[in-house]
Protein backbone atom coordinates (compact mmCIF):
# COMPACT_ATOMS: atom_id res chain seq x y z
CA UNK A 1 0.00 0.00 0.00
CA UNK A 2 1.00 3.18 -1.17
CA UNK A 3 2.23 6.45 1.13
CA UNK A 4 -0.75 8.32 -0.62
CA UNK A 5 -3.12 5.50 0.08
CA UNK A 6 -2.14 5.70 3.74
CA UNK A 7 -2.72 9.42 4.01
CA UNK A 8 -5.90 9.53 2.34
CA UNK A 9 -7.08 6.63 4.87
CA UNK A 10 -5.93 8.36 7.81
CA UNK A 11 -7.38 11.81 7.07
CA UNK A 12 -10.89 10.10 6.31
CA UNK A 13 -10.39 8.57 9.80
CA UNK A 14 -9.84 11.73 11.15
CA UNK A 15 -12.98 13.48 9.22
CA UNK A 16 -15.38 10.53 10.69
CA UNK A 17 -14.55 11.05 14.16
CA UNK A 18 -14.18 14.81 13.97
CA UNK A 19 -10.14 15.70 14.79
CA UNK A 20 -7.86 17.26 12.10
CA UNK A 21 -5.17 14.87 10.54
CA UNK A 22 -1.58 16.06 9.96
CA UNK A 23 0.12 13.23 7.67
CA UNK A 24 3.87 12.80 7.83
CA UNK A 25 5.48 10.09 5.03
CA UNK A 26 7.10 7.39 7.20
CA UNK A 27 10.96 7.93 7.76
CA UNK A 28 12.73 5.84 9.61
CA UNK A 29 15.82 8.75 10.42
CA UNK A 30 13.15 11.38 10.50
CA UNK A 31 10.83 9.50 13.03
CA UNK A 32 14.32 8.67 15.43
CA UNK A 33 15.18 12.45 14.51
CA UNK A 34 11.62 13.60 16.15
CA UNK A 35 11.93 11.09 19.27
CA UNK A 36 15.17 12.24 20.33
CA UNK A 37 13.95 15.76 20.10
CA UNK A 38 10.78 14.64 22.25
CA UNK A 39 8.86 16.29 19.65
CA UNK A 40 6.94 12.74 18.03
CA UNK A 41 4.05 12.53 16.30
CA UNK A 42 1.27 11.37 18.17
CA UNK A 43 0.52 8.12 16.19
CA UNK A 44 3.29 6.37 14.72
CA UNK A 45 2.80 3.62 11.60
CA UNK A 46 5.75 0.94 12.43
CA UNK A 47 6.23 -3.11 12.09
CA UNK A 48 5.13 -4.62 15.55
CA UNK A 49 7.61 -7.66 14.98
CA UNK A 50 10.99 -6.05 14.36
CA UNK A 51 10.39 -2.78 16.10
CA UNK A 52 8.76 -3.34 19.41
CA UNK A 53 11.83 -4.42 21.25
CA UNK A 54 13.90 -1.38 19.96
CA UNK A 55 11.20 1.27 20.67
CA UNK A 56 10.08 -0.18 23.49
CA UNK A 57 13.62 -0.78 25.08
CA UNK A 58 14.35 2.66 25.43
CA UNK A 59 11.93 4.16 26.69
CA UNK A 60 10.03 5.41 23.64
CA UNK A 61 6.15 3.88 23.71
CA UNK A 62 3.64 4.74 26.09
CA UNK A 63 2.41 1.42 27.98
CA UNK A 64 -1.34 1.45 26.15
CA UNK A 65 -2.71 -1.49 28.80
CA UNK A 66 -4.91 1.05 30.26
CA UNK A 67 -6.54 2.40 27.17
CA UNK A 68 -7.51 -1.07 26.32
CA UNK A 69 -8.56 -1.49 30.01
CA UNK A 70 -11.41 1.84 29.55
CA UNK A 71 -12.04 0.76 25.73
CA UNK A 72 -15.56 -0.77 25.07
CA UNK A 73 -14.65 -1.23 21.18
CA UNK A 74 -11.18 -2.73 21.81
CA UNK A 75 -11.23 -5.82 24.02
CA UNK A 76 -7.97 -7.72 25.02
CA UNK A 77 -10.18 -10.84 24.77
CA UNK A 78 -11.04 -10.01 21.16
CA UNK A 79 -7.33 -9.60 20.34
CA UNK A 80 -5.48 -12.04 17.79
CA UNK A 81 -2.30 -13.25 19.22
CA UNK A 82 -0.03 -11.93 16.42
CA UNK A 83 -0.92 -8.33 18.74
CA UNK A 84 1.58 -10.04 21.09
CA UNK A 85 4.12 -9.33 19.01
CA UNK A 86 3.58 -5.35 20.11
CA UNK A 87 4.50 -6.45 23.98
CA UNK A 88 7.73 -6.09 25.48
CA UNK A 89 8.83 -6.89 28.84
CA UNK A 90 12.11 -5.28 28.80
CA UNK A 91 13.84 -8.87 27.71
CA UNK A 92 11.56 -10.66 25.40
CA UNK A 93 8.55 -10.37 23.18
CA UNK A 94 5.09 -11.46 23.85
CA UNK A 95 4.78 -10.14 27.59
CA UNK A 96 4.47 -7.72 29.72
CA UNK A 97 2.57 -3.99 28.37
CA UNK A 98 0.86 -3.52 25.32
CA UNK A 99 2.69 -0.78 23.55
CA UNK A 100 0.71 -1.17 19.62
CA UNK A 101 -1.67 -2.61 17.59
CA UNK A 102 -1.34 -4.51 14.15
CA UNK A 103 -3.71 -3.52 11.73
CA UNK A 104 -3.58 -7.03 10.05
CA UNK A 105 -1.22 -9.36 9.32
CA UNK A 106 0.10 -12.37 7.04
CA UNK A 107 2.50 -15.35 7.86
CA UNK A 108 5.27 -14.15 5.24
CA UNK A 109 7.48 -16.61 4.31
CA UNK A 110 4.04 -17.91 2.79
CA UNK A 111 4.12 -17.89 -1.16
CA UNK A 112 2.02 -17.18 -4.50
CA UNK A 113 2.22 -19.14 -7.48
CA UNK A 114 1.14 -19.29 -11.06
CA UNK A 115 -0.65 -22.25 -12.32
CA UNK A 116 -0.28 -21.06 -16.32
CA UNK A 117 3.19 -20.87 -15.48
CA UNK A 118 3.46 -24.68 -14.06
CA UNK A 119 1.40 -25.95 -16.34
CA UNK A 120 3.52 -24.14 -19.79
CA UNK A 121 6.55 -26.41 -18.04
CA UNK A 122 4.63 -29.34 -16.83
CA UNK A 123 5.31 -29.13 -13.32
CA UNK A 124 2.88 -30.57 -9.86
CA UNK A 125 1.25 -28.12 -8.27
CA UNK A 126 2.41 -27.04 -5.10
CA UNK A 127 0.69 -29.09 -1.96
CA UNK A 128 -2.19 -26.92 -0.01
CA UNK A 129 -1.23 -28.37 3.14
CA UNK A 130 2.58 -29.80 3.21
CA UNK A 131 5.11 -27.57 2.38
CA UNK A 132 7.57 -27.86 -0.04
CA UNK A 133 11.58 -28.13 1.20
CA UNK A 134 13.72 -24.96 0.24
CA UNK A 135 15.90 -27.01 -2.00
CA UNK A 136 12.72 -28.14 -3.78
CA UNK A 137 11.78 -24.39 -3.86
CA UNK A 138 14.57 -23.44 -5.74
CA UNK A 139 14.51 -26.58 -8.12
CA UNK A 140 11.31 -25.82 -8.96
CA UNK A 141 12.27 -22.06 -9.52
CA UNK A 142 15.32 -23.21 -11.60
CA UNK A 143 12.78 -24.43 -13.65
CA UNK A 144 9.94 -21.86 -14.21
CA UNK A 145 13.08 -19.59 -15.00
CA UNK A 146 12.90 -17.97 -18.53
CA UNK A 147 15.89 -16.80 -20.24
CA UNK A 148 16.62 -15.10 -23.76
CA UNK A 149 19.68 -14.18 -25.04
CA UNK A 150 20.90 -14.82 -21.59
CA UNK A 151 19.57 -12.53 -19.61
CA UNK A 152 16.44 -13.45 -17.25
CA UNK A 153 13.28 -12.87 -18.56
CA UNK A 154 10.38 -14.63 -15.97
CA UNK A 155 11.45 -15.12 -12.59
CA UNK A 156 11.06 -18.24 -11.58
CA UNK A 157 11.10 -16.91 -7.83
CA UNK A 158 11.16 -14.36 -5.25
CA UNK A 159 12.61 -16.15 -2.03
CA UNK A 160 12.84 -12.52 -0.33
CA UNK A 161 9.66 -10.52 -0.62
CA UNK A 162 10.47 -8.49 2.77
CA UNK A 163 14.00 -8.48 2.62
CA UNK A 164 16.75 -11.27 3.66
CA UNK A 165 17.47 -10.39 7.00
CA UNK A 166 13.93 -11.73 8.31
CA UNK A 167 14.12 -14.75 5.75
CA UNK A 168 17.57 -15.74 7.20
CA UNK A 169 15.68 -15.58 10.59
CA UNK A 170 13.20 -18.02 9.53
CA UNK A 171 14.92 -20.41 7.41
CA UNK A 172 17.58 -21.00 10.40
CA UNK A 173 14.31 -21.44 13.02
CA UNK A 174 13.00 -23.82 10.13
CA UNK A 175 16.41 -25.76 10.43
CA UNK A 176 15.89 -25.94 14.03
CA UNK A 177 18.21 -23.18 15.40
CA UNK A 178 18.35 -19.46 15.89
CA UNK A 179 20.01 -16.42 14.67
CA UNK A 180 20.06 -14.11 17.75
CA UNK A 181 21.74 -15.37 21.02
CA UNK A 182 19.42 -15.85 23.28
CA UNK A 183 20.32 -12.60 25.47
CA UNK A 184 19.21 -10.81 21.61
CA UNK A 185 22.80 -9.43 22.45
CA UNK A 186 24.73 -11.18 19.06
CA UNK A 187 23.71 -12.76 15.60
CA UNK A 188 25.93 -15.98 14.63
CA UNK A 189 25.59 -16.80 10.97
CA UNK A 190 28.03 -18.93 11.51
CA UNK A 191 26.02 -22.25 13.08
CA UNK A 192 24.97 -25.61 11.45
CA UNK A 193 21.69 -23.76 10.53
CA UNK A 194 22.22 -20.44 10.04
CA UNK A 195 24.97 -21.45 7.35
CA UNK A 196 22.91 -23.95 5.84
CA UNK A 197 20.29 -20.97 5.61
CA UNK A 198 23.23 -18.56 4.14
CA UNK A 199 24.51 -21.41 1.66
CA UNK A 200 20.86 -21.88 0.57
CA UNK A 201 20.57 -18.14 -0.32
CA UNK A 202 23.87 -17.30 -1.88
CA UNK A 203 22.82 -20.64 -4.11
CA UNK A 204 19.65 -19.14 -5.26
CA UNK A 205 21.62 -15.67 -5.88
CA UNK A 206 23.95 -17.31 -8.46
CA UNK A 207 21.41 -19.26 -9.51
CA UNK A 208 19.88 -15.87 -11.06
CA UNK A 209 16.30 -17.03 -10.87
CA UNK A 210 15.18 -14.41 -8.92
CA UNK A 211 15.49 -10.81 -7.40
CA UNK A 212 18.75 -10.83 -4.79
CA UNK A 213 20.34 -8.04 -3.07
CA UNK A 214 23.04 -8.22 -5.77
CA UNK A 215 20.53 -7.91 -9.04
CA UNK A 216 17.33 -6.27 -7.06
CA UNK A 217 14.49 -6.30 -9.12
CA UNK A 218 13.89 -3.11 -11.00
CA UNK A 219 10.05 -3.42 -9.74
CA UNK A 220 11.04 -2.35 -6.71
CA UNK A 221 7.98 -4.60 -5.75
CA UNK A 222 6.92 -8.08 -6.46
CA UNK A 223 3.23 -7.29 -7.60
CA UNK A 224 3.72 -5.12 -11.25
CA UNK A 225 6.57 -8.49 -11.87
CA UNK A 226 3.90 -11.34 -10.77
CA UNK A 227 0.63 -9.35 -12.39
CA UNK A 228 2.73 -8.97 -15.72
CA UNK A 229 3.74 -12.62 -15.70
CA UNK A 230 7.30 -12.33 -15.31
CA UNK A 231 7.29 -13.74 -12.04
CA UNK A 232 6.04 -17.45 -11.21
CA UNK A 233 6.48 -17.75 -7.72
CA UNK A 234 6.58 -14.61 -5.19
CA UNK A 235 7.31 -15.10 -1.24
CA UNK A 236 4.96 -13.20 0.29
CA UNK A 237 1.75 -13.83 2.67
CA UNK A 238 -2.01 -13.66 2.31
CA UNK A 239 -1.64 -9.65 1.75
CA UNK A 240 -0.69 -10.42 -1.53
CA UNK A 241 -3.75 -11.77 -2.54
CA UNK A 242 -5.43 -8.27 -1.83
CA UNK A 243 -3.91 -6.85 -5.01
CA UNK A 244 -4.12 -10.48 -7.01
CA UNK A 245 -7.98 -10.46 -5.92
CA UNK A 246 -8.74 -7.35 -7.56
CA UNK A 247 -7.46 -8.80 -11.18
CA UNK A 248 -10.28 -11.26 -12.03
CA UNK A 249 -7.69 -13.13 -14.80
CA UNK A 250 -4.55 -13.09 -12.63
CA UNK A 251 -6.80 -14.35 -9.93
CA UNK A 252 -7.53 -16.94 -11.55
CA UNK A 253 -4.53 -18.62 -12.39
CA UNK A 254 -2.67 -17.66 -8.68
CA UNK A 255 -2.90 -20.17 -5.86
CA UNK A 256 -1.64 -19.87 -2.34
CA UNK A 257 0.93 -22.51 -0.50
CA UNK A 258 2.65 -23.01 2.94
CA UNK A 259 5.93 -21.69 3.96
CA UNK A 260 9.33 -23.27 2.35
CA UNK A 261 10.98 -25.56 5.32
CA UNK A 262 14.71 -25.71 6.10
CA UNK A 263 14.46 -28.22 8.06
CA UNK A 264 12.15 -30.54 10.65
CA UNK A 265 11.00 -27.56 12.71
CA UNK A 266 8.06 -26.44 10.70
CA UNK A 267 7.20 -22.68 11.68
CA UNK A 268 5.72 -20.13 9.69
CA UNK A 269 6.33 -16.79 11.01
CA UNK A 270 5.06 -13.39 10.81
CA UNK A 271 7.68 -10.40 10.22
CA UNK A 272 5.26 -7.56 9.72
CA UNK A 273 2.49 -6.76 12.02
CA UNK A 274 1.99 -3.49 10.76
CA UNK A 275 0.17 -1.23 13.03
CA UNK A 276 0.96 1.79 14.98
CA UNK A 277 1.78 3.06 18.50
CA UNK A 278 1.68 6.09 20.36
CA UNK A 279 4.93 7.96 21.56
CA UNK A 280 5.52 8.33 25.43
CA UNK A 281 6.10 12.18 24.52
CA UNK A 282 3.28 12.77 22.34
CA UNK A 283 1.43 15.72 22.52
CA UNK A 284 -2.06 14.35 22.31
CA UNK A 285 -2.79 11.42 23.16
CA UNK A 286 -5.93 11.01 24.09
CA UNK A 287 -6.99 12.12 20.15
CA UNK A 288 -4.54 10.01 18.99
CA UNK A 289 -6.13 7.12 21.21
CA UNK A 290 -9.26 7.90 19.32
CA UNK A 291 -8.04 7.68 16.15
CA UNK A 292 -6.59 4.16 17.39
CA UNK A 293 -9.95 2.60 18.54
CA UNK A 294 -11.83 3.76 15.14
CA UNK A 295 -8.93 2.76 12.61
CA UNK A 296 -8.41 -0.70 14.69
CA UNK A 297 -12.52 -1.52 15.18
CA UNK A 298 -14.76 0.74 13.01
CA UNK A 299 -15.18 0.96 9.41
CA UNK A 300 -11.78 1.28 8.30
CA UNK A 301 -10.68 -2.26 9.99
CA UNK A 302 -13.78 -3.74 8.63
CA UNK A 303 -13.42 -2.57 4.94
CA UNK A 304 -9.69 -4.19 5.79
CA UNK A 305 -11.18 -7.30 6.58
CA UNK A 306 -13.34 -8.16 3.60
CA UNK A 307 -9.94 -6.86 0.90
CA UNK A 308 -7.91 -9.55 1.41
CA UNK A 309 -5.23 -7.35 2.35
CA UNK A 310 -4.14 -9.49 5.39
CA UNK A 311 -5.66 -11.54 7.78
CA UNK A 312 -7.78 -9.49 10.61
CA UNK A 313 -6.11 -9.03 13.79
CA UNK A 314 -9.43 -8.54 15.74
CA UNK A 315 -11.03 -12.07 16.42
CA UNK A 316 -14.97 -11.10 15.32
CA UNK A 317 -13.44 -9.70 12.03
CA UNK A 318 -11.98 -13.05 10.89
CA UNK A 319 -15.54 -14.34 9.41
CA UNK A 320 -15.58 -11.08 7.25
CA UNK A 321 -12.21 -12.31 5.20
CA UNK A 322 -13.36 -12.89 1.35
CA UNK A 323 -14.54 -16.75 0.46
CA UNK A 324 -16.98 -16.01 -2.54
CA UNK A 325 -14.90 -17.44 -5.23
CA UNK A 326 -12.69 -20.34 -6.02
CA UNK A 327 -9.42 -17.83 -5.75
CA UNK A 328 -10.58 -16.39 -2.29
CA UNK A 329 -11.84 -19.95 -0.73
CA UNK A 330 -8.49 -21.73 -2.11
CA UNK A 331 -6.50 -18.64 -0.24
CA UNK A 332 -8.95 -18.94 2.94
CA UNK A 333 -8.46 -22.64 3.25
CA UNK A 334 -4.44 -22.94 3.15
CA UNK A 335 -4.42 -19.90 5.17
CA UNK A 336 -6.29 -21.27 7.51
CA UNK A 337 -4.10 -24.56 7.97
CA UNK A 338 -0.91 -22.95 7.89
CA UNK A 339 -2.48 -20.77 11.35
CA UNK A 340 -1.36 -24.03 13.47
CA UNK A 341 2.28 -23.52 12.23
CA UNK A 342 2.21 -19.44 13.38
CA UNK A 343 5.30 -18.35 14.78
CA UNK A 344 6.98 -15.24 16.66
CA UNK A 345 10.41 -14.61 16.23
CA UNK A 346 11.29 -12.50 19.12
CA UNK A 347 14.15 -9.54 17.47
CA UNK A 348 16.82 -7.66 19.14
CA UNK A 349 16.18 -4.68 20.77
CA UNK A 350 19.45 -3.49 20.60
CA UNK A 351 19.38 -2.53 16.26
CA UNK A 352 16.80 -1.74 13.67
CA UNK A 353 16.26 -4.30 10.93
CA UNK A 354 17.18 -1.50 8.26
CA UNK A 355 20.58 -1.22 9.83
CA UNK A 356 21.14 -5.26 9.62
CA UNK A 357 19.60 -5.26 6.09
CA UNK A 358 22.13 -2.58 5.36
CA UNK A 359 24.73 -5.26 6.44
CA UNK A 360 23.06 -7.71 3.97
CA UNK A 361 23.08 -5.49 1.63
CA UNK A 362 26.66 -4.03 1.43
CA UNK A 363 28.54 -7.21 2.51
CA UNK A 364 26.32 -10.05 -0.38
CA UNK A 365 26.92 -8.33 -3.77
CA UNK A 366 30.48 -8.73 -2.99
CA UNK A 367 30.05 -12.38 -1.68
CA UNK A 368 27.59 -13.35 -4.78
CA UNK A 369 29.40 -12.46 -7.56
CA UNK A 370 33.13 -13.41 -5.89
CA UNK A 371 31.89 -17.38 -5.23
CA UNK A 372 32.89 -16.47 -1.48
CA UNK A 373 32.33 -19.19 0.56
CA UNK A 374 29.35 -19.32 3.02
CA UNK A 375 31.77 -19.59 6.12
CA UNK A 376 34.04 -16.38 5.04
CA UNK A 377 30.07 -14.27 4.41
CA UNK A 378 29.67 -15.75 7.94
CA UNK A 379 32.19 -14.49 9.65
CA UNK A 380 31.93 -10.97 7.88
CA UNK A 381 28.34 -10.26 8.99
CA UNK A 382 28.65 -11.51 12.58
CA UNK A 383 31.65 -8.93 12.65
CA UNK A 384 29.67 -6.22 11.23
CA UNK A 385 26.55 -6.60 12.50
CA UNK A 386 27.60 -7.59 16.67
CA UNK A 387 29.61 -4.56 16.19
CA UNK A 388 26.15 -2.63 15.63
CA UNK A 389 24.45 -4.41 18.02
CA UNK A 390 26.73 -4.01 20.78
CA UNK A 391 26.96 -0.05 20.18
CA UNK A 392 23.13 -0.08 20.32
CA UNK A 393 23.42 -2.21 23.71
CA UNK A 394 25.46 0.47 25.31
CA UNK A 395 22.95 2.76 24.65
CA UNK A 396 20.30 1.00 25.95
CA UNK A 397 22.02 0.13 28.98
Amino acid sequence: MSTEDDKKIMQAVGKAIGIKVNFVAADPTKLNALLASKNPPDLVRGLGATETPYFAARGLMTDLDPYFEKSSVLKASDLDPVNDVWRYDGEKQGAGPRYGMAKDYSQDQMFWYRTDMFEAAKLDLPSDSEPLSYDEWLDLGKELTKRRLGKVKVYGLNATGLGAFSQFMGMTASAGGSLFAEDLASVDFSSPEALKALKWYLEYARANVGPNVANPNPDGWDWPTYQAGRMAMACDGYWFGGAIGAEAKIAEVSRLAPAPQLGGNRISPCFGATGYWIPKDAKNKDAAWKLFEYYFAGKPAEERATSGWGIPTLKSLRPKMPQTNAFQKQAFAVQEGELKHFSVLTFTPYAQLTALDGVINKVLPKAIKGKTSAGKVADELNTLMNEQIAKGKELVG
